[in-house]
């Protein structure tokens, strides 16, 4: 029996649609949608997943001695000049055929963790950018966008929160089911990565949300009913080809904003989708670095780690958790 999640990132709606989780910026109740128009959707990939270098497909592995110890969060400069040097160097870490695990894992945390910072200090980009080589600047502005559009959707909150974090299913996995779906439904894989990410990061997260939304991608049992095609709400092959179905069901080929929208009826997460989506498609080597952020849960006591392993049935107060977790 799964536990119920008492906090949870869920959709403004227009209708009875399926509720979600949005990982990235922690869990919270919308009170309301924001409107603002989202960018032109991105362009197909060009280079197949296939082509990200096979050492980076690895299933994210216990840190050595020389790395980020589990459960802490990665140290980043305060100094917004030193975080952009550290941030490109991490970027060319992912991307390098030569990088060994566990560097990889440590590398992407950082990343995460520098853009999450970027995101919440708009304040930084005079002197944050300009340090941005030409060769990462598009991919750099899509995920510091994404960060900025999820970021306002979220609450503080004072308890860490009834889930449980597991490790993501390998990704070479999960990179055939996005492009099974893809090949079944016509919805881009780098689409459903994204959406996968923001949902549940590759489905890391578990638990039933308030709502009742359920399984990676987050659907109501009545919607997945509809697209599920007799599937598991809670397989992950099953729920991202009812991903694909839904999209497609909603006119992705033709309109994808609406599409998206109908995902979740915010104009902030149809702009965040796109964003990942969009990096994505220009460079699928980037989804390395995705596959191993982490899960961040945002509090009174500041952003909190939650690591793999973690889990409770009930909402723990912060500064409990803290006084037994340091981050």
């Amino acid at each position: 029996m799964r536990h119920t999640r008492t906090v949870r990132e869920q959709r403004c709606r227009k209708g009875a649609r399926h509720q979600l989780l949005i990982f990235v910026a922690g869990a919270c109740l919308l009170a309301g949608c924001t409107h603002s128009a989202p960018p032109a959707a991105p362009p197909e990939p060009t280079v197949a997943p296939s082509s990200i270098p096979a050492q980076t497909l690895d299933q994210p592995t216990s840190p050595g001695p020389a790395t980020i110890p589990l459960g802490a969060q990665p140290a980043i400069a305060s100094d917004p000049a030193q975080l952009a040097d550290d941030l490109v160097a991490d970027e060319q870490a992912l991307r390098a055929p030569s990088t060994p695990e566990p560097a990889l894992t440590s590398a992407a945390r950082r990343q995460q963790a520098a853009y999450r910072a970027i995101g919440r200090t708009p304040e930084w980009d005079p002197i944050i950018r300009p340090r941005i080589p030409p060769w990462l600047i598009a991919t750099y502005d899509l995920n510091v966008d994404a960060r900025r559009q999820l970021y306002p959707m979220t609450e503080v909150k004072d308890t860490v929160p009834a889930w449980r974090i597991v490790a993501p299913a390998p990704a070479d996995a999960l990179l055939a089911h996005y492009r099974e779906a893809e090949a079944a439904t016509g919805v881009g894989w780098n689409y459903l990565a994204a959406i996968h990410l923001i949902e549940t990061r590759f489905g890391s997260i578990e638990g039933t949300s308030t709502a009742g939304a359920q399984g990676p991608m987050q659907f109501l049992p009545s919607t997945f009913e509809a697209y599920g095609d007799g599937g598991d709400i809670h397989s992950l092959r099953d729920s991202i080809m009812a991903a694909g179905r839904y999209l497609a069901a909603n006119d992705f080929a033709n309109n994808r904003d609406n599409a998206i929208f109908r995902y979740n009826n915010s104009d902030r997460y149809v702009r965040a989708v796109h964003d990942y989506a969009g990096v994505l498609a220009a460079d699928p080597a980037a989804f390395a670095g995705y596959y191993r952020w982490e899960v961040y849960y945002r509090t009174t006591a500041g952003d909190v780690l939650l690591p793999v392993g973690y889990m409770s049935t009930t909402p723990i107060p912060v500064a409990t958790y803290l006084a037994d977790h340091p981050q």
